[in-house]
Order: structure tokens, then C-alpha cells, then sequence
């Protein structure tokens, strides 16, 4: 029997790993439990609101907004059977309908201030 991730092609490994060390700083430092369902990416564009409201800058929380991309990313995969891809450093999320999402850019955009990581899952959870 192979496990989950063992089965993962390796354009996930990075992703995957982003995603979990994202879980582990919310639980550890913000006490706040994800636990890769849709809902919980409500709570993840309110942690981006809130530090975005504070003003920090870009440099200091781009390694912040890559997990909550990633974990955006592993919530699709999972809700979809979506799969990481992976080109020039780049990833993306293509679900099984031949869609490409960009959960990283849309962190950024909710840091920004016009995203949402709930309604990215959304929309590449909806069948056309």
C-alpha cells in the first residue's frame, strides 16, 4: 500500500511542504487550525486582510502569502484531484477538467487587497 503522498507526482513536493509548514505556523502561532477544507480558506483571507491592514511590507510577508498559496493549492487538489505543475520555478494547480490556477498569484492579489483564496476554490471547484 503506498500513502498519499508517496503517490504525488514531484511538482508537489515543494507545494506540499509549503502547505503543511503554513498549517503548523497558524496552529503554533496564531492558533488558528486549518485543516484543508474549503471553509477554512475564509480564515486564511482574513489573516491576509488583517496583515495587510497592519502595513507590513511585501519582502516581509511574501514567504507567508507562498504557504497560504500553497495551502489553497492542496485544498484544490484535494476537494478536485487537481494536480500540481511545475515550470521555470513556477506552480499551479490543473484540475481534472484541464483548467490552470495560479493560487500563489491570488494570494498575492488578497494581500493586495482585490483576492480571494475561498473564491479561487471556488471557481476551480465548479464544473463547466
Amino acid at each position: 500500500m503506498t500513502t498519499f503522498h508517496e503517490t504525488r507526482p514531484s511538482a508537489a513536493t515543494k507545494p506540499v511542504r509549503w502547505a503543511a509548514d503554513a498549517v503548523a505556523a497558524m496552529r503554533e502561532g496564531a492558533r488558528l487550525r486549518l485543516d484543508y477544507s474549503a471553509q477554512s480558506l475564509w480564515r486564511v483571507d482574513r489573516m491576509i486582510e488583517g496583515i495587510r491592514q497592519e502595513g507590513a511590507p511585501y519582502a516581509a510577508v511574501e514567504s507567508v502569502l507562498r504557504g497560504f498559496g500553497a495551502y489553497a493549492g492542496e485544498v484544490i487538489a484535494r476537494q478536485t484531484g487537481a494536480e500540481w505543475w511545475t515550470t521555470g520555478g513556477d506552480h499551479w494547480i490543473r484540475t481534472p477538467d484541464g483548467r490552470m490556477w495560479d493560487p500563489f498569484d491570488e494570494a498575492r492579489r488578497c494581500w493586495n487587497g482585490d483576492g480571494s483564496l475561498r473564491l479561487l476554490c471556488r471557481d476551480a471547484t465548479v464544473r463547466t
